[in-house]
């Protein structure tokens, strides 16, 4: 068994490097390989990828540029790239620990019947911790903890892209990453990690949490903000909106549905935190729904045009 570390960077010179030191200093060194994939970065993230060679002088590490623009296109090139029997995928921002490939290819070799996973990450704030943090919120800053024991993904919950795998057998099956959806840049489109794992539940995959390989998310201050936040809310929306029409007009009215059910969960969360007086925990929720809902109902095109 082999893993590929698949790491996809745009524009990430402040972590690359530490990123992949990590990464390095691993204390298993045998068994896999890191696959760098640049997405057409035009900041000084080459040249710490060069330092990275020059200080380690690393013997497993591949590195790429892919000209698509694009997080899905970038995936699949270091699919493509990868040599290893498992695609791990770890965001440019995110930092291992020291143990994280032994107790990986410890898991993968218990849990046979595993066919993708997910593990926990921690943010790391640069800055102060927000005032809205709740469970509600985590993932917002792509957190997520399900606990110390080993157990499938619930039906609506997915791994992280910062810190997820799938292996080979189930690319093969399903193919690999939807590039009409995903981040394109600097916008905050997604919903390519919900449609690949949609699809490997429709084979019968299994999907399981391995609670002991986590990583440490870097957030940065901006994305903390607001407005970090409306358009976060507003690339979730447009990316529920591409994909369910995609599938078919009934998707599309049952994503609707759900969001109708979603914010009348958001405005009981609300309320339970303006009694208690936490008036920042509830009001990000309600900015967060309502520029999802905004995603849904407006065409990729309508935007586009406002935009001009």
């Amino acid at each position: 068994m082999t893993i590929s570390f698949i790491i996809c960077t745009y524009n990430r010179e402040k972590y690359i490097y530490e990123c992949l030191s990590r990464l390095a200093k691993n204390t298993a060194q045998t068994g896999w390989e890191i696959v760098l994939v640049n997405n057409n970065s035009t900041d000084g993230t080459a040249a710490e990828c060069e330092r990275f060679v020059k200080d380690y002088k690393p013997t497993n590490y591949h590195y790429f540029v892919e000209t698509q623009q694009g997080l899905s296109f970038a995936r699949n090139r270091g699919i493509a790239e990868a040599h290893g029997d498992w695609f791990v995928f770890l965001d440019d921002d995110a930092m291992v620990e020291a143990d994280y490939i032994a107790n990986l290819q410890k898991q993968l070799s218990v849990h046979p019947e595993a066919k993708a996973f997910g593990g926990p990450i921690e943010p790391f704030f640069e800055g102060e911790t927000p005032a809205w943090l709740s469970p509600w919120t985590m993932i917002f800053v792509s957190a997520i903890n399900m606990g110390k024991a080993v157990k499938p993904f619930p039906k609506n919950r997915y791994p992280i892209g910062a810190n997820m795998g799938v292996c080979r057998e189930a690319i093969e099956c399903v193919g690999p990453f939807d590039t009409s959806l995903g981040r394109v840049g600097n916008n905050l489109m997604g919903g390519e990690e919900k449609d690949l794992f949609n699809r490997l539940r429709a084979q019968q995959f299994s999907v399981l949490y391995f609670p002991d390989i986590q990583v440490r998310h870097c957030i940065p201050p901006h994305r903390t903000t607001d407005e970090f936040i409306a358009r976060l809310g507003q690339g979730v929306g447009q990316s529920e909106r591409r994909r369910t029409h995609a599938i078919s007009k009934v998707s599309y009215a049952k994503r609707l549905f759900a969001e109708c059910v979603k914010w009348a969960g958001t405005l009981l969360i609300w309320f339970y935190y303006a009694i208690q007086g936490h008036h920042a925990k509830g009001d990000i929720l309600v900015l967060f729904r309502y520029h999802v809902s905004k995603g849904l109902l407006t065409s990729l095109s309508t935007n586009a045009k406002a935009a001009k």
